[in-house]
């Protein structure tokens, strides 16, 4: 039975980073499309405001909370998360478990050679996954068609997918019938990590629940979207003393 922890009306699983591994590994062993989210404060509050996203997010086969204010809002709404599954370290130990396992991924977005230059970077490092296609995220509605067409061809058993959110979990709701892979994952920067274009924060930003201290010092730019991040908690305070119904 699926444990899961309603955030917002938001089902989020209660799962630890191995238990998260364990039912990835698991959707492999079965014949349909698995979607997997990793959404972090600011896509909780977008499907706060956008009834759609909050619905695919609600069909998702695995929602696991990415970041460390979806784990803060839970404790306050009185029941709290295992702990945080960050999505770029959930992708990195998939890829060890399908070098044993002869899983084969296909990479799909980030801007035009990030893709091949991250894939370049996982085999230098000797983690030698299958990949049977890369395709960066620069199209248009009119190729989609034809995108499908080469993953379905391509025999990938998981579609990674970094369009950014919540691009990248509209996507995957929208073409996952489509879809002959068998787990589609929103990664979202993932690929400019692997690539070496951008970096994660330090171990200490990272255990203390303050990456994204680190992204705005690193990307002030992005001041005005992150303050989602304090309005999440401040709704998730407002639901728990009943000033805001979900």
């Amino acid at each position: 039975m699926r444990n899961a922890i309603d955030i917002l009306g938001i089902p989020v699983d209660n799962v630890s980073m191995d238990e998260a591994l364990s039912k990835v590994e698991s959707f492999l062993e079965e014949n349909r499309v698995h979607t997997v989210y990793t959404p972090n404060s600011e896509i909780m509050m977008a499907a706060w405001r956008d009834p759609h996203l909050k619905k695919l997010l609600c069909e998702a086969d695995l929602l696991v909370p990415d970041g460390a204010g979806v784990v803060l809002a839970s404790k306050i709404l009185g029941s709290p998360l295992k702990e945080r599954v960050a999505g770029f370290d959930l992708t990195n130990r998939l890829f060890a478990f399908a070098k044993e396992k002869e899983t084969a991924f296909f990479f799909c977005g980030g801007k035009p050679g990030v893709a091949e230059e991250a894939v370049k970077n996982l085999l230098s490092r000797n983690i030698n996954i299958q990949v049977r296609g890369v395709r960066n995220g620069y199209f248009n509605e009119d190729e989609e068609d034809e995108i499908i067409n080469d993953i379905n061809s391509s025999g990938a058993d998981v579609l990674l997918v970094a369009l950014g959110a919540p691009r990248q979990e509209k996507w995957i709701h929208k073409n996952r019938d489509k879809l002959k892979v068998k787990i589609c994952i929103g990664v979202g920067g993932t690929f400019d990590v692997l690539a070496g274009r951008s970096t994660r924060a330090p171990k200490f930003f990272q255990k203390n629940g303050l990456e994204w201290l680190y992204r705005l010092y690193k990307e002030p730019w992005r001041f005005i979207r992150m303050m989602d991040l304090p309005r999440f908690i401040l709704l998730a305070m407002a639901v728990r003393i009943g000033l805001k119904k979900v």
